[in-house]
C-alpha cells in the first residue's frame, strides 16, 4: 500500500539521544526535562498553529514547568489557561501572555482577583454566569477587557477511564443542552468544550458533529469556540491533518476563533524521572526498593491507572531478572509495578523511568515527608541543570 503524502507537511528537530546521556551523573531523585525533546513538541505545536489558524495555549494542569515559559514563547504560544486564581496569577507572572481561566466554581473570596487576572473567563454554569455578571459587567464599565464564555457539555466522550472523562453520566462539567439558556447569552464571547483525554483528531471530528448538532444554533453568536485540551498531537501517529483541517473547517464555516488547550502534548515523553535502587528484599518476590514514590511522586500509576516504562526493562519474564519496584513511602501499595531486568540490581544503581514530565510533575505531594525529586534540564548542549531543589522548608510549608 502506498503511503499518502501528508497535506500540511510537518518538519520537526532532532532529539538527543537518551542512552547519550550519564545518568549516573544526575543527582537523584530527579524530573529531568529533555530540552531537544521540548523544542521538538513545540516546533510541531507551532506549526499545527501557524496551519490551522488555532490560537494553541498551554493548560497549567498538565504542564507548568516556568522554567522552560521562554522556550514556549519563542515558539509562538501566546498564553495559558488557568484552573484557580493560583494557576492565574502563575500565568500572568511567568507565561506573561492571555490569562484563560475555567473553574468548576468561583468563590465569592476569590472571583476579584480572577478577574482581573484573566483575559478570557469562562463559566462551568448559567448559575454562576449570572451570580458574577454584575461584577463583569462594572469590569467592562471601567475598561476592563475580559471576554466571557460558558462551558458546554456535548454528552459524548470517548474516554475510556471514568475519572477522566469529563462528558460521563451525571459530570458536574459543563451545561448540557437540556440546561442550556439561551436567553442568558448577552455578554458571552463563546463556548468552551472539553471532552477529549489524549485523544487523536478522529476524536474531535466526531466531538465536533455532536456539539454542531445540539449547539449549533448558538454559534453564529459566538466570536470563539474552545475545544479544551486532551488533543495529543505530539504522539507519534497522531493524525495532524485531519486537526488542522477540522479546525479550518470550523472557522470558516462558523466564522469564529478557535483555542486549544492541549497540556500533554506539551509534556509528552519530554523526560524522565531519575531513581536510584537503595535496598533489594524479598519475600516471595524479588523488590527493589527507590527513592521515589508511586503515591507521591507518580500518582497517575494509581490513579490513571497505567505502567510507566522504565528504560532498559522489559515486561515480567521478558529478561531474565524480575523486580517489584517499590517506593519509600509507609503507604503498603506503594509498588510501581513489576519489571524484568537483563542484569541483577544494585544498590546505587540508577532506574529511570519513562516520560514523567506532563501530568505527574504538577500532582506530586510531600506524603510522609520523603525526599521530593529535583526539577532540573538536560539542555541540548550536553550539560544538565538544577533548576528547584525541595527540602524541609518546602515540607513544612505545607503543614501547620
Amino acid at each position: 500500500m502506498t503511503a499518502v503524502a501528508p497535506e500540511f507537511p510537518i518538519t520537526l528537530p532532532d532529539v538527543y539521544p537518551a542512552d547519550a546521556i550519564p545518568w549516573d551523573t544526575i543527582p537523584s531523585p530527579a524530573f529531568v526535562l529533555d530540552e531537544s525533546r521540548l523544542r521538538r513538541n513545540l516546533a510541531l505545536i507551532s506549526q499545527v498553529q501557524s496551519l490551522s489558524g488555532a490560537q494553541i495555549i498551554v493548560a497549567f494542569k498538565g504542564f507548568s514547568m516556568f522554567s522552560t515559559f521562554p522556550w514556549l514563547r519563542e515558539y509562538g504560544v501566546t498564553g495559558a489557561t488557568a484552573s484557580s486564581l493560583n494557576e492565574a496569577l502563575l500565568a500572568k507572572q511567568e507565561m506573561r501572555g492571555e490569562v484563560h481561566v475555567y473553574a468548576p466554581a468561583y468563590s465569592d473570596g476569590e472571583f476579584p482577583a480572577l478577574l482581573v487576572l484573566a483575559d478570557h473567563l469562562t463559566f462551568n454554569s448559567f448559575s454562576q454566569w449570572e451570580r458574577f455578571r454584575p461584577q463583569v459587567v462594572a469590569a467592562r464599565a471601567g475598561g476592563k477587557q475580559v471576554s466571557i464564555g460558558i462551558r458546554i457539555n456535548p454528552e459524548y466522550a470517548e474516554v475510556e477511564t471514568d475519572l477522566y472523562n469529563p462528558a460521563g453520566p451525571f459530570s458536574r462539567l459543563g451545561v448540557t443542552r437540556s440546561n442550556f439558556r439561551s436567553d442568558l447569552l448577552e455578554g458571552v464571547d463563546g463556548l468552551h468544550f472539553h471532552t477529549l483525554c489524549e485523544k487523536d483528531s478522529d476524536t474531535l471530528e466526531r466531538t465536533l458533529e455532536v456539539v454542531e448538532r445540539n449547539f449549533g444554533e448558538f454559534l453564529p453568536q459566538m466570536q470563539w469556540v474552545n475545544f479544551g485540551g486532551g488533543h495529543l498531537m505530539t504522539r507519534e501517529g497522531y493524525d495532524t491533518d485531519r486537526l488542522i483541517r477540522l479546525v479550518r473547517d470550523f472557522r470558516q464555516k462558523w466564522q469564529v476563533d478557535v483555542i486549544l488547550e492541549p497540556g500533554s502534548a506539551f509534556g509528552w515523553r519530554t523526560g524522565w524521572l531519575v531513581s536510584t535502587v537503595l535496598d533489594v528484599v524479598e519475600n516471595g518476590k524479588q523488590t527493589a526498593l527507590m527513592d521515589v514514590s508511586v503515591s507521591a511522586h507518580m500518582p497517575d500509576v494509581l490513579e490513571m491507572p497505567y505502567r510507566p516504562n522504565v528504560l532498559g526493562a522489559g515486561l515480567p519474564g521478558e529478561l531474565p531478572h524480575d523486580y517489584l519496584l517499590g517506593g519509600t513511602t509507609c503507604l503498603a501499595g506503594d509498588v510501581i509495578d513489576e519489571y524484568s531486568f537483563d542484569h541483577l540490581l544494585e544498590v546505587g544503581e540508577r532506574v529511570i523511568f519513562d516520560d514523567m514530565i506532563h501530568y505527574t510533575m504538577v500532582k506530586t505531594s510531600f506524603f510522609n515527608g520523603v525526599k521530593h525529586p529535583d526539577i532540573g534540564i538536560w539542555h541540548a548542549s550536553g550539560e544538565y541543570q538544577i533548576v528547584r531543589e525541595f527540602g524541609y522548608d518546602q515540607f513544612k510549608a505545607k503543614l501547620s
